[in-house]
């Protein structure tokens, strides 16, 4: 358990960055920036867990600050951790500022963090080149950079243009280093599974790329637990490692699941990935394994508690029925 440190989180506004920034706030000196570009309605500015107000109330230190411009002066430089965790994404038409951001932004915030004891710069699967066998279990040492992505047309170039600026920035500042490949984030009602749940329940139709698609889900309290081993197994230069889960569960799997514990069909249809796209997002956990220990988690009992969850709030709202 990481205490008494000063730790900045960027994109703190995130599925990721949020909780992660409440569970440390409670031990540390939490600082935590995002662009803070969209406010959220007047009168719900204290319930809205990622506004600037709601933070600020939970101990967290916020600044309103856009990478890509470069400009920290508000911000200090003695942080003892750093977790990169902000992501722009963006179709191919917006690559020039999605670059700027991602990929100059992170390399000029290390600059100006070069004095941390270890920095956790957040990268994910779609840096992997697509397999064609979709239980191929990506590990660290495979291809990247042909990936391909519906969800974000740049997010291939710009996973592989963030990793090289972290290695650079490890080497060329002394800065221990770890990047993260996430995989599949659960454990919220904003999680790909959970926003599946949502659409069973609202008998809204899903879509995956292949039939099985496979993922290595990693829950939000397993991260919580291990960010303290990432951070100390930090490198010069740059350790690389899977951030996912010990179990491998597909979609369809999940969307089952759902369908059992409502009474609902959940209808998950097969659309054509864009080529070059992997057909599953299976990861490789051994190495994360040897720096982490095991998942605490078990997927099919958080899966329960997520469903329940996201039902209470679909009833509360009135989409489950």
């Amino acid at each position: 358990m990481i205490t008494g440190a000063k730790i900045l989180i960027t994109g703190v506004r995130g599925s990721v960055g949020l909780p992660l920034a409440l569970d440390l706030a409670a031990e540390n000196e939490v600082w935590g920036i995002a662009r803070f570009a969209e406010a959220p309605p007047p009168e719900d500015v204290e319930a809205v867990p990622w506004s600037r107000a709601s933070l600020e109330a939970a101990g967290i230190t916020t600044r309103a600050i856009d990478l890509g411009a470069g400009d920290f002066d508000d911000l200090p430089d003695d942080f003892t951790y750093v977790l990169h965790l902000a992501w722009q994404r963006g179709p191919l038409a917006e690559l020039e500022d999605v670059l700027r951001t991602n990929v100059e932004g992170a390399g000029l915030l290390l600059q100006h963090c070069r004095k941390a004891r270890a920095a956790l710069v957040m990268s994910g699967m779609g840096i992997y080149s697509g397999q064609n066998d979709p239980w191929h279990a990506y590990s660290e040492t495979d291809p990247v950079g042909r990936g391909a992505t519906a969800y974000a047309a740049t997010s291939p170039a710009s996973k592989l243009g963030v990793e090289a600026v972290a290695r650079f920035c490890a080497r060329a500042f002394d800065l221990p280093t770890v990047i993260t490949r996430l995989n599949t984030f659960m454990g919220t009602p904003d999680s790909f599974p959970g926003r599946h749940i949502a659409a069973v329940l609202a008998g809204e139709t899903m879509f995956a790329p292949h039939d099985p698609n496979p993922h290595t889900p990693i829950h939000i309290d397993d991260m919580k637990d291990q960010l303290e081993a990432l951070l100390d197994a930090a490198a010069t230069p740059a350790l690389i490692t899977n951030w996912c889960g010990d179990e491998t569960v597909t979609a369809q799997d999940w969307v089952q699941r759902a369908s059992e514990l409502s009474g609902r069909e959940g209808r998950l249809e097969v659309r054509a990935p864009a080529p070059g796209s992997p057909l599953g997002t299976r990861a490789d956990p051994n190495r994360r394994q040897s720096i982490t220990g095991p998942c605490r988690t078990v997927f099919d009992d958080e899966y329960r508690r997520l469903f329940a969850t996201v039902s209470a709030h679909a009833r509360a709202v009135g989409t489950n029925g």
